[in-house]
């Protein structure tokens, strides 16, 4: 089995209820089968490297759907459960996936799990939601999730004995590393029992940080409102004699919005990512590329990710939270209290503090978002009509893929220092390449 195959629950045989084609040029959408493939690395060199070996290239299982389902319409009972933080377009995908499901496919069943995986456990007495278009169809306007959420996992026997005792066919899990490392459990112990369940995983990660897909839903939204953000904490800089703006966005591990927020507005001096590990003090440090800036320009503007500069912490021991995602220092208070301390002496400076990250990730999806949570909902529907399972969604080179939950889930995908986006940053801030 190769990296990127799809597992499926036995053979699809029920025609489609879909008025799809199969055949081009009478204007209406094929039917994808299951030979149609997405070739992973567009390179040359990769390219060449086939030609060489004789080989074929790696692929990616296109999405969509398909002309035979595995399971029957008049009888399929789905769930859904939203887990980890919050993130703009979560209730975007809730309700792609109810209105697919109801309009597309007929399946009427429908639950929404409440509060994460702690909703599979009936101890937590939470109950389900009944999901009807009626229920779903604004909830788009609106930030957060309406199935609440929760981090942590549950006892993965447990969570599949309630989706055996709610006779659930399919779990569409919508949430980042943790939550589809949750699903796939929950995927393999249904193999083991031998049941016929589909589990399906959307990635969700604000911090864009979910490895081999293109980007993760919500985080063109995140960075735009930080946009707008940077330049207010721009003015504020910018109205003060040596004034200093130091703003902090989410980016655990990885400094995607950081950089991106960076460049979609730009007025931002310094960028502080965890990919990162610059020093403060010395010649080419932090501290004195800023005082240079202040000399040359009165004022400048600072972004660090909230996992920037963890090295600079003296840390006895690792902490990690419910997920297991590992727990930071306030790298925000120490850059603004070590910025305070070294500068105390030298110039007056003004420093204002910026945390803007839960007003961030509590907003409603951008148009952009919009578009491309409606597609992740539908091309998930699609895969788990069809039968597929413990598979993502998500979008490789700019086309729709399937893509087995582990082949996402081994590492966190991170901002290559030496790559064109990285230099892009740097030329838009002038930050210093010897920092």
């Amino acid at each position: 089995m190769s990296k990127f195959e799809i597992q499926n629950l036995g053979k699809a045989s029920i025609k489609s209820p879909l008025q799809l084609s199969t055949v081009r040029g009478d204007n209406i959408f094929n039917f994808i089968k299951e030979d149609h493939k997405v070739v992973y690395n567009l390179s040359l060199e990769a390219y060449k490297s086939c030609l060489d070996k004789g080989q074929d290239p790696v692929c990616l299982e296109k999405a969509g759907p398909r002309q035979n389902v595995f399971f029957d319409s008049k009888t399929t009972k789905a769930a859904i459960v939203t887990c980890g933080g919050l993130c703009p377009g979560i209730n975007n995908v809730i309700r792609g996936i109810v209105m697919a499901l109801h309009y597309f496919y007929d399946v009427k069943r429908i639950l929404g799990v409440p509060y994460g995986y702690e909703g599979l456990n009936p101890k937590m007495g939470y109950g389900f939601q009944e999901l009807t278009p009626d229920k779903v169809k604004d909830i788009h306007q609106f930030g957060g999730t309406i199935l609440g959420s929760s981090r942590g996992g549950q006892d993965v026997g447990v969570m599949v004995d309630t989706l055996v005792h709610q006779k659930i066919d399919i779990l569409f899990a919508i949430g980042g590393d943790g939550t589809l490392k949750g699903a796939d459990a929950i995927g393999e112990e249904i193999q083991k029992r031998g049941l016929d369940i589909s589990v399906v995983g959307i990635p969700k990660t604000i911090d864009n940080d979910i490895d081999i897909i293109d980007k993760s839903f919500g985080f063109e939204t995140s960075f735009d409102i930080a946009s707008s953000i940077l330049r207010d904490a721009h003015n504020e800089a910018a109205g003060a004699y040596n004034g200093i703006s130091i703003i902090k966005l989410m980016g655990r591990d990885s400094g995607f919005i950081a950089a991106c927020a960076s460049l979609s507005m730009p007025v931002v001096n310094f960028v502080l990512v965890p990919e990162m590990n610059f020093k403060l003090y010395g010649d080419t440090g932090f501290l004195a590329m800023l005082k240079k800036r202040l000399e040359d320009k009165k004022h400048a503007v600072i972004v660090v990710a909230e996992g920037a500069g963890q090295h600079l912490f003296n840390k006895d021991k690792v902490r990690t939270d419910a997920s297991g995602n590992i727990q930071h220092d306030d790298i925000g208070t120490f850059l603004k209290n070590e910025i305070s301390a070294y500068f105390k002496d030298v110039m007056p400076t003004t420093i204002k503090y910026i945390d803007p990250s839960y007003i961030v990730r509590s907003a409603a999806a951008n148009s952009g978002d919009s578009v491309f949570c409606s597609g992740l909902a539908y091309h998930a529907v699609h895969g788990a009509m069809s039968g597929k399972t413990r598979f993502v969604v998500g979008r490789v080179n700019n086309k729709y893929v399937y893509l087995p939950i582990k082949a996402v889930t081994s590492k966190r995908k991170k901002i290559d220092l030496e790559s064109e986006f990285w230099f892009s940053v740097l030329q838009s801030t002038g930050q210093p390449l010897s920092m």
